[in-house]
């Protein structure tokens, strides 16, 4: 087998600390060695590392060549061997070794095929580590000479979107999953579901109509909730999200770890309320006090005992609110992850996806950055295990048409958002576009508009203009503005209409 002295240079002083005087990244020349030997004698070796090693977790240049031309070959069908791969490699300095010649010794003094995942995990490991000490002294680096306009939140948040994407890089456990396996998931779902007071797959949104829809929101789904300003799209979000903290019930299992049983731990971006305007109307909703009275203060003494009773019913509710404007969908990922880390996660609340910002591309290309945060999302939704719940506005062109219920061409700026979202919820008020078109008193229209609003009154609708597991249909629910308060609508009639 070939040995660490063939290679002169950098490698040699890394193999004799002694002579270094600081410490060597972690590598293991030997075992870069035996698996490229393995792979030239019996390309079937390249098949059990191919799905989680990759060129660049190799150390040494020579041998990133040849696993990559070895794999090229291989994938095109051709036969990978010391002969096929020479013509392909050049000159390279190997201390006075031949790359013929090194070919040639690789493949003699191979190693059994039956070791190759072992090896290719081991060449895995190592490149992990050596990307962490890369991390470690970049975050080093930048906090003793960091740049004006960087503060320390985002340097950690860098430092963990950097961990995370090594840590999701690095699993070699994929693949195809077993049937008895995907079965036994499923079984386990159906039980949990049985657990739950609401007896549904999901979360129960505590709307009785769209859940007996939707089955509740599911986990790792993404849905987008999407109206126009004044609908009362982030009354409704506020509404089920709370409504889910407020039914968390949890257990303490036998490592001691906690298992959600039912309702959820809830995160909530309001991207462009405060916490407080959040918390406000919540109080309002869970107390009947109207919102406007409490801010300005103008309550009696029986609406301060309600609101009192309110607040101190909501103090242990796993409601946690970021109220951060303008942050990116890496930072955003960066701060679910760390939730779902400290305190857990079941749901998570995005208010709204247009006031993200995107990451990769340029400012000016709002099509391609919207792609990259709702697939960022979509994304994240299926890494935590949990739903989604995205607000979308619409576009101006719903206020063209004379029926300005919104469609999936409506949502605004990119078709990116119905092509990743696997629910979209569209919320729409009849009573509010009439309540600008009243007409002059005493004429017919008038008394047709009287007619129209009365009915309208103190209703909304909840499309549901896409669901991949589901039908879609539209969902009648009471809306009191005052509250901002969303709830089943209290009539039989009021069934769904399932297309």
């Amino acid at each position: 087998m070939a040995t660490v002295e063939q290679f002169p240079g950098r490698l040699a002083a890394a193999s004799n600390a002694s002579e270094a005087a600081y410490r060597a990244p972690p590598l293991n020349l030997e075992a870069e060695q035996a698996l490229l030997g393995a792979i030239l004698v019996n390309n079937d070796a390249f098949d059990r590392v191919s799905d989680f090693l990759k060129a660049e977790h190799f150390v040494e240049e020579i041998h990133r060549r040849i696993y990559e031309i070895a794999g090229s070959l291989i994938r095109a069908g051709k036969l990978a061997s010391p002969i096929t791969l020479k013509t392909f490699l050049g000159e390279h300095d190997l201390g006075g070794v031949s790359v013929p010649q090194y070919l040639a010794r690789l493949a003699a003094e191979a190693t059994t095929i039956i070791n190759a995942g072992d090896y290719g995990r081991a060449i895995h490991d190592l490149a992990l580590r050596r990307e962490l000490i890369h991390i470690g002294e970049d975050v080093v680096n930048v906090a003793y000479d960091a740049p004006v306009d960087s503060s320390p939140r985002e340097q950690i948040e860098e430092a963990e979107r950097r961990l995370y994407q090594i840590a999701e890089g690095g699993r070699y456990d994929g693949g195809f999953q077993r049937f008895p396996d995907a079965l036994k998931l499923a079984v386990d779902m159906a039980a949990k579901a049985y657990e739950r007071d609401s007896h549904l797959s999901g979360l129960a949104t505590g709307l009785a109509e769209l859940d007996r829809l939707m089955g509740g929101l599911q986990p790792s789904d993404l849905v987008i909730l999407a109206g126009r300003p004044g609908m009362g799209k982030t009354a409704l979000a506020t509404n089920i999200a709370f409504a889910i903290a407020k039914a968390y019930r949890g257990e303490t299992r036998a490592d001691g770890t906690r298992r959600t049983v039912d309702g959820g731990i809830v995160g909530f971006f309001s991207l462009e309320m405060s916490a407080e305007q959040l918390a406000t109307r919540i109080i309002a909703e869970q107390s009947g006090v109207a919102s406007n009275k409490i801010r300005r203060g103008d309550i009696t003494e029986s609406d301060f005992h309600r609101v009192a009773e309110a607040v101190r019913e909501m103090q242990s509710i796993p409601f946690y609110i970021d109220q951060s404007g303008g942050i990116s969908i890496a930072q955003l990922t960066a701060r679910a992850r760390r939730l779902k880390r400290q305190r857990g996660l079941d749901l998570l609340v995005v208010d709204y996806i247009q006031l993200l910002s995107g990451t990769k591309t340029r400012p000016d290309n709002r099509v391609q950055e919207l792609t990259e945060i709702t697939t960022g999302l979509k994304a994240l939704a299926k890494e935590l295990n949990v739903p989604i719940l995205a607000l979308s506005q619409l576009s101006r062109q719903v206020e063209q048409r004379d029926d300005k219920r919104p469609q999936l061409s409506d949502l605004r700026e990119s078709g990116s958002i119905e092509q990743d979202a696997d629910v979209v919820l569209f919320v729409y008020r009849e009573e509010y576009y009439l309540e600008n078109k009243k007409p002059r008193e005493g004429t017919d229209e008038f008394r047709d508009w009287q007619i129209k609003i009365t009915d309208a009154h103190g209703k909304a609708e909840v499309i549901i203009g896409k669901q991949r597991h589901g039908p879609t249909g539209t969902v009648e629910l009471q809306f009191e503005a005052a509250l901002t308060r969303f709830g089943n609508l209290a009539r039989e009639e009021a069934t769904p209409e399932i297309r």
